[in-house]
């Protein structure tokens, strides 16, 4: 009987509790919304003054700040000033099969030939050969450095070729002064020798030798 009694009662309280849950959820109050304010009318635009200030505009300040230079490091070190570029001259002269080219830039009356000093070479006609229009130059001479590429041809075809390569690149550093002395001591400085060796033909061993007719 108590067991049975005891089951009743939770029931009652099942029951009891969705009600008191109802009862405790309220609908919320209706609130009315406030009411919407006119429109107004839009301000008239009021006169600038027509000052120097006034015509600046804002954004000119930003766009020179982007241009502006970004400030240099302290340990950067500052770029030297390039230094002027020497005059050079250069020219060419042949002889024969052979060509040399010569350049002439500020020195001190040294001459290369083919990357090696001219004190190099061995044969002294030679060497004298190409060292011939510096000595006939005189003091000015001494003031420049010469570079001579050959190619071509035999020993004394380059030596000649080199030889009026250099007499004319002097002549074109130093003005016409230098040219009239070269004129002067021979025209081979300045001036190219045309003459060519004559081919050979046949019945001969050379260009106008003949073989030897034999009658026995």
């Amino acid at each position: 009987m108590i067991m049975a009694e005891e089951k009743k009662e939770k029931q009652k309280e099942k029951k009891a509790k969705p009600t008191e849950e109802k009862k405790e959820a309220k609908p919320e109050a209706h609130v009315p919304k406030p009411a919407e304010k006119p429109a107004q009318a839009p301000k008239p635009a009021e006169a600038k003054p027509h000052s120097a200030q006034a015509e600046a505009k804002p954004h000119a300040a930003p766009a020179e700040a982007k241009h502006a230079a970004p400030p240099e490091k302290p340990g950067k070190k500052s770029k030297k000033p390039r230094k002027k570029a020497s005059k050079v001259e250069v020219a060419r002269g042949k002889r024969k099969t052979s060509v040399a080219r010569a350049s002439v830039k500020e020195g001190s009356g040294r001459i290369r030939v083919n990357s090696l000093l001219s004190s190099a070479i061995h044969n002294r006609y030679i060497r004298d050969m190409i060292e011939e229009p510096l000595r006939v130059a005189g003091p000015e001479g001494n003031k420049v450095d010469v570079d001579v590429s050959m190619y071509g041809g035999g020993e004394m075809g380059q030596a000649q070729a080199a030889r009026t390569a250099i007499a004319r690149a002097l002549a074109k550093y130093f003005g016409e002064g230098l040219k009239n002395t070269y004129d002067e001591a021979d025209k081979y400085f300045l001036c190219e020798d045309p003459r060519r060796v004559e081919p050979k033909k046949y019945k001969g061993r050379k260009a106008r030798a003949r073989f030897q007719k034999s009658y026995r």
